[in-house]
């Protein structure tokens, strides 16, 4: 305990600095709010004089209270969105009907969507018929004549 007591209250603002170091290698957010803690407990500790008894007594006291705000304000897992296709917009596109630019010529061609084109797979259709998408292939639209 020699070394930490040596560093005062730099001790937990080196401790507070590691773990919100942590956190962002760390999945989750709880190391974030510890971190947060120990930078308080270091500010309290430069302000006021206190033994590491109670410095280690005041961190566990507001990693308590920081977990529990955090979990307070943090969105709860699970929790439907509302916007459910925000990181999967070609799933969006299922069952939607689209007007092709392009012929789809041999099973492939493009259409666009948007400000986006698209890579369409389905039956050889000419330009200006309406396709409506039925499933996704990673960033391929498979698509069937209306």
């Amino acid at each position: 305990m020699g070394f930490l007591t040596d560093l005062g209250p730099w001790t937990w603002f080196v401790l507070g600095g590691l773990l919100l170091l942590a956190e962002i290698a760390a999945p989750g957010a709880f190391l974030l709010w510890l971190g947060m803690a120990a930078l308080v407990t270091g500010v309290l500790a430069y302000v006021i004089d206190l033994n590491w008894q109670t410095e280690v007594l005041v961190f566990a006291a507001l990693a308590v209270i920081a977990v529990l705000v955090g979990r307070r304000i943090s969105p709860a897992p699970g929790k439907a969105s509302d916007r459910p296709f925000l990181n999967r917009r070609a799933e969006g596109f299922i069952g939607r009907q689209f007007v092709l630019d392009e012929p789809i010529l041999a099973g492939v061609g493009r259409v666009r969507i948007d400000d986006t084109i698209w890579r369409i797979e389905g039956p050889d259709t000419s330009a200006g018929e309406t396709v409506t998408v039925v499933a996704i292939d990673g960033a391929t639209l498979r698509v069937e004549r209306v």
